[in-house]
């Protein structure tokens, strides 16, 4: 068993949140573990002056990291779920799927209203194609902008005046205790969740088995269920976290419930359904309903969107 660990991360107030959590989490499990927290930026981290989805949608936040994790550098990466694609790099795997924090998005407004609720007309903050086509989906008439950076910095941006709301995950918003500026938990059938998120990613090297043993105390299986059915869906449709797709997945008793959703950039057609089965056959059900929006039309909207550039 090894005595030390190292954890990649980026270096933004919310991913060090989330690796000093699991650096507390590994310490009271393994009391005389010595563990430390190695920031590295990532290429989302350091092109912020362009939208997300013009740079390319796959692995923005996290290759520098796994590129990291593969020379042995660092031993375990922190990422938040939804910022993973599809597919992983050879000889890497999720070794742990923690706890999920809230999924769903929330909208912070200028006068505290709901999304239903803005004027006509309103500028809403958000770079996610996934949120702004669901978001046009319902309220055509809503403006969107360009919105990147820390949490705290797109609270700032629409506390100067620049937008009438903005649209974060609900989850980093309670992991920072910036609840109080939330105006509305948006529910999923509004907003479909990004695939994986509010849940964290703690990968690690297929081959190490000490770590692996180490950090599966901090796996929730039920956790890891859900985020597996809606990858699952991702992979089918070889989605990366700059498309308009999006996934959330529940169990009840012995149940799995997956929905999932394509749409088009300006909301005009949107794809959705959900399926449910055994909590055992999670995989193959978000495989079933990637096939059912695809014999929609799924294929062809991203298709175009490929074509049209906003993939890579």
């Amino acid at each position: 068993m090894t005595d030390r660990i190292i954890i990649g991360t980026r270096g933004s107030q919310l991913a060090l949140f989330q690796a000093n959590w699991v650096k507390t989490e590994l310490i009271r499990i393994h009391p005389s573990l010595s563990v430390e927290i190695e920031i590295i930026k990532t290429k989302g981290d350091k092109i912020l002056d362009v939208p997300l989805a013009k740079v390319g949608g796959k692995g923005l936040f996290v290759k520098e990291i796994e590129d990291a994790l593969l020379k042995g550098t660092i031993d375990i990466a922190v990422h938040s779920m939804k910022d993973m694609p599809g597919d992983l790099p050879q000889g890497l795997c999720i070794g742990a799927v923690p706890v999920r924090e809230t999924p769903n998005d929330v909208l912070i407004s200028v006068d505290n209203k709901c999304l239903f609720d803005i004027h006509h007309g309103a500028k809403v903050g958000t770079s996610s194609l996934r949120r702004s086509s669901q978001l046009l989906g319902k309220r055509p008439d809503i403006e969107i902008l360009p919105l990147r950076g820390n949490i705290d910095t797109r609270i700032k941006k629409l506390q100067a005046g620049e937008m009438d709301g903005i649209i974060l995950a609900a989850a980093g918003v309670k992991r920072l205790n910036l609840d109080h500026h939330i105006s509305e938990l948006i529910d999923t059938e509004t907003m479909l969740p990004a695939v994986g998120q509010g849940a964290l990613c703690i990968e690690a090297r297929e081959n190490d088995k000490a770590v692996l043993k180490m950090i599966h105390l901090l796996d929730d299986r039920n956790t890891r269920v859900a985020v597996s059915g809606e990858r699952a869906f991702l992979h089918r449709l070889e989605g990366g976290c700059q498309v308009p797709i999006a996934a959330y997945g529940k169990l009840e008793n012995e149940s799995f419930i997956l929905s999932g959703l394509v749409a088009d950039l300006d909301g005009s057609t949107v794809l959705k359904d959900t399926i449910k089965g055994k909590k055992d056959n999670f995989e193959r059900l978000g495989i079933e309903l990637a096939e059912q929006l695809l014999d929609k039309g799924a294929g062809n909207i991203l298709e175009k969107l490929k074509n049209d550039a906003i993939i890579r």
